[in-house]
């Protein structure tokens, strides 16, 4: 304060002292509390004596076109260059009744010229605050205002250099990204006397992080709904911010229904709401839902759906063993490959479903607790076996395509759903068939006569041989005891030798009845296609045994001798067929016999 304005005010003072001589109870009126506010406030108003270097607040009074007058609280106002209140853009920065800092640079009390600058208070009290951020560890706010080599240059008041390795908590190439924008920095290095100073976002990051780390911490409680942002998406689950901490979204928690991609559900930076399904505080792992926000669908299956139902559904997947159908929303049934057709034998479900096909399919069993439904396919079908009963009788001869060949068989499919099999011993009379592919082919067309059949168990039977007359029953009606035959020494065995009498028919000639046992005739005359006469000593049509001897082949023939049939035992339906047919176990014959 100047002593002018002292010498002013102790004359008001002295003025305004006089009345209290008259009434000592004028202090306490009104206008002698206006009075001592005046005074206050003219006390406050005087900045004292200024010292150039130092800072102080003025008053903007008027801003006109080339500068600004400020009151400092002296005799006459002060003015600045307009541009010291302007920014890069030319923009102005202050109005008339605005508090601004100002720098003494000179100050002369005698005259009260003054000189002042707006800028360099501007600079000292950021040199001031950076000082104070670098000291105590706290953040700072700046404009990124260019990249250049090895980081960016950020504007904290003062020119400051932001290393690239500092820019985030993770290593980042396109750091240019951040230029223009507001971010929040830490001093690391300062130097006020060459204007230097180094920043770095990723302490700032790293304690806000750490900070939003430990409130929410506190609200990661096991089924606690919280908001988050989609910040990546993997093929196994999404990865969602919630604020300080990322959550992983498992895809099987997505949705009740089948999810293929969790694209399909979610995009990169859309917010969603969460539930927490696990926090592991040791590993710092957050486990989170989405469709555990909505009712589980299978709560309701039991009611829905029941064994011999028929329902809709969707293909929505197709496997090597069958076909997953979408019954609603979060509810799916397997339709094993077996369960898809009553005629095919798929190799595929494609081959006769399509991703995406609706289809008609009947309920076989519900599993709650395993959350499975078996569905079928042919269910919704008519089953052909149904009616194989009445159209193929035993003796009936059908046609059909041979489906395919196998070590004791071929199996013939004589209508769609419906095969019947060929047996090894069902395709010839004479010829002992060591595999079908001997006399059939995959695809081929045949005729054959139904032998046996049982729908109840899906079986039916076929045979070949059974479409000519059996050789064998010709042979025992036209041969009797006691005739003499040719044949051809087919086969030798320990006990004799097998004789060829007829194509495909052979008779055992045991050693006990080759002429003198191992005379005349020798192994040399019975060599293997050697042709010999033969005597009928015994015929067995039931066991298809042909006994023959070679003693006394020109002698008379004995009295006939014929074997009497076995006693019959009880076969099933499916064995007395083959019995019927002519197929017998094959038993070694005891000597003199075959």
């Amino acid at each position: 304060m100047s002593g002018e304005d002292k010498r002013s005010l102790q004359e008001a003072g002295t003025d305004l002292e006089r009345p209290s001589e008259v009434s000592t109870t004028t202090s306490s009126t009104p206008e002698s509390g206006e009075m001592s506010n005046l005074l206050a406030g003219m006390e406050t108003l005087s900045p004292g004596p200024l010292v150039p270097g130092e800072v102080v607040q003025g008053k903007v009074l008027k801003v006109a076109d080339a500068e600004i007058v400020i009151d400092l609280g002296l005799k006459s106002e002060v003015t600045v260059p307009i541009a010291e209140f302007q920014n890069s853009e030319g923009q102005l920065s202050v109005a008339p009744g605005d508090t601004v800092d100002v720098w003494i640079e000179q100050y002369d009390e005698a005259s009260g010229a003054v000189t002042i600058s707006h800028q360099k208070a501007v600079r000292r009290r950021v040199w001031e605050d950076i000082e104070r951020a670098f000291q105590e560890q706290t953040a700072i706010s700046g404009r990124v205002v260019d990249r250049i080599k090895g980081g960016l240059t950020i504007d904290i008041g003062v020119p400051a250099f932001l290393p690239a390795s500092h820019a985030d908590i993770r290593s980042r190439s396109n750091i240019e990204a951040l230029k223009d924008q507001e971010i929040s920095c830490k001093v690391i290095k300062i130097n006020r006397k060459r204007n230097n100073v180094v920043v770095s976002r990723k302490l700032a990051l790293e304690e806000e992080l750490s900070r939003r780390k430990s409130e929410l911490a506190e609200r990661l409680v096991e089924g606690t709904e919280l908001a988050g942002k989609v910040k990546n998406i993997a093929e196994y689950g999404v990865f969602v911010d919630l604020g300080g901490m990322d959550g992983l979204l498992h895809i099987t928690d997505l949705s009740w229904g089948r999810v293929g991609h969790p694209s399909e559900v979610v995009q990169v930076g859309q917010e969603i709401r969460v539930k927490v399904l696990k926090h592991d505080l040791e590993k710092g792992r957050v486990s989170l839902g989405m469709k555990q926000l909505t009712p589980d669908p299978w709560e309701m299956v039991p009611h829905t759906y029941h064994a011999g139902d028929r329902v809709t559904g969707r293909v929505v997947s197709l496997t090597d063993y069958g076909a997953f159908v979408e019954l609603e929303p979060g509810v799916e049934g397997l339709v094993h490959i077996s369960e898809m057709s009553w005629s095919k034998r798929l190799r595929h479900p494609s081959k006769v479903l399509k991703l995406g096909d609706g289809v008609e399919v009947g309920v076989l069993e519900v599993n709650l607790p395993k959350r499975r439904i078996s569905l079928s396919l042919k269910a919704s079908l008519p089953d052909p076996w149904t009616t194989v009963g009445e159209k193929y009788a035993v003796g009936t001869v059908v046609s059909g395509r041979v489906r395919n060949l196998t070590d004791f068989g071929a199996f013939v499919e004589i209508e769609d759903g419906v095969d019947g099999l060929i047996h090894l011993a069902n395709m010839s009379w004479n010829r002992n068939i060591k595999h079908p592919s001997e006399i059939l082919k995959k695809g081929q067309k045949v005729e054959a006569v139904v032998v046996a059949l049982e729908p109840a168990n899906r079986r039916l039977a076929l045979g070949l041989k059974q479409l000519e007359e059996d050789p064998w029953q010709g042979f025992f009606d036209k041969t009797q005891v006691g005739d003499v035959v040719r044949g051809k020494v087919s086969r030798r065995v320990s006990f004799g030798v097998f004789v060829e009498v007829q194509e495909g028919i052979e008779g055992l000639c045991h050693v006990s009845e080759i002429a003198n046992g191992h005379g005349a005739r020798g192994d040399a005359e019975l060599a293997v296609g050697s042709e010999h006469e033969f005597r009928v000593i015994r015929l067995n049509p039931g066991e298809r045994k042909i006994s023959l001897s070679m003693k006394d082949v020109t002698a008379a023939p004995p009295p006939a001798e014929v074997a009497k049939p076995k006693e019959p035992v009880r076969l099933s339906t499916m064995a007395e067929a083959l019995s019927s047919a002519g197929i017998t176990p094959y038993e070694s014959p005891p000597a003199g016999e075959s």
